[in-house]
């Protein structure tokens, strides 16, 4: 059995890295905004997906091939840095543009919306941190299996950034509605995103915590 403390904890940390712009908030959103509220629901679909993925390697105890190895860890860790700095520079370098604002982007089949989720999902280093390092060590082997432990506090992460991320893409074209017409709001969004994508990857370049074997 877990503890209801290590089920708030995962919870409550699932929804702190839900509730900050990352690369499955970005996407979810400009595909919803471009290609309306269905493609975006596809689009949650495949996110899904590569949550099953990550849950999928965690249970079988993949953690423990990064605590062996932690230079591969470490450059895991580097390279998603690196790319949330990526994603934050885009959102305030002179001339970017709100992920709110209306895009013209291809209207992309199903098939192709559900890849493209599943695919942002699995490259997203927030998630790949979490299922790595954060959510075994709410893992106690006392209490145990300890692949049924991360099994289960996986599922209560994937039900939060689920939640959240569906009322994303179910409100996300009314925000757009809402600020188009008002470029100071849409300016603000950008650089209130571009800095705490910005304070993510910093924090993630400097975190100091090493994957746990669960």
């Amino acid at each position: 059995m877990i503890e209801m403390a290590a089920v708030v904890g995962v919870a409550v940390a699932a929804l702190g890295m839900v509730l900050t712009p990352g690369p499955n908030m970005m996407y979810l959103v400009s595909r919803t905004v471009s290609q309306g509220r269905r493609a975006g629901l596809v689009s949650l679909a495949g996110v899904a997906a590569g949550f099953g993925v990550y849950l999928a390697a965690a249970t079988a105890g993949i953690t423990a091939v990064f605590a062996v190895v932690p230079g591969l860890y470490l450059a895991v860790k580097l390279a998603g840095a690196a790319y949330l700095g990526w994603l934050a520079w885009q959102a305030v370098r002179p001339g970017g543009v709100s992920v709110f604002t209306p895009t013209t982007l291809s209207t992309d089949p199903a098939r192709r919306l559900f890849t493209m989720g599943l695919v942002t999902n699995l490259l997203n280093p927030k998630i790949a941190i979490m299922y790595m390092a954060l959510i075994p060590q709410f893992v106690t082997p006392e209490h145990g299996k300890v692949w049924l432990q991360s099994l289960c506090l996986g599922a209560v992460q994937i039900a939060v950034a689920l939640t959240v991320n569906g009322l994303i893409v179910l409100g996300a074209g009314g925000l757009a509605s809402f600020l188009t017409g008002r470029p100071l709001w849409l300016r603000t969004q950008r650089y209130v995103t571009g800095t705490m994508l910005g304070a993510v990857a910093a924090l993630l370049a400097t975190d100091r915590a090493r994957p746990i074997p669960a």
